[in-house]
């Protein structure tokens, strides 16, 4: 668990990843780029918790509060897994994430979105898995276990 993970959040992050066959280094930069890991966040788009889920994907994923921790850490954990599956590689889940499904779905890879292009390469950089190259972004699906 990468070391600027709070103290207070690390079981919590690492029990959700590891449930759903994420690395917990993944699940916490997802977090740390969402929100910080600031459970009272709230988007501009009206993205909210620490896991910034749009209040149709909390209803869906089933979570009550998405300001709470307990229950936004493990939904996310839950639909990136989810996104993995679907999509075979790490980068399109977390464009997935980011864009929503149809969007990744729609370019057939990671929307030519600047939002999204910047995040997918700062998620996995956190995470310790990404690159970038001098003439652009650089997606590259992950070996091994769901990263």
């Amino acid at each position: 668990m990468p070391g600027w993970v709070p103290g207070h959040l690390r079981r919590l992050v690492a029990g959700a990843a590891r449930a759903h066959g994420l690395r917990p280094a993944l699940l916490a930069a997802l977090l740390r780029a969402e929100s910080g890991f600031a459970p009272r966040a709230v988007s501009p788009a009206g993205a909210r918790g620490i896991a910034q889920l749009m209040p149709a994907t909390s209803r869906g994923l089933g979570v009550a509060d998405p300001f709470d921790p307990a229950q936004a850490v493990p939904a996310s954990a839950r639909l990136l897994a989810g996104h993995v599956r679907a999509f075979g590689s790490v980068s399109l889940a977390l464009a997935a994430y980011n864009a929503g499904p149809g969007a990744v779905r729609r370019y057939g890879g990671v929307p030519p979105y600047r939002e999204t292009e910047a995040y997918v390469v700062r998620v996995l950089a956190l995470a310790g898995q990404g690159a970038a190259a001098a003439d652009g972004v650089v997606l590259l699906p992950l070996e091994g276990p769901l990263a």
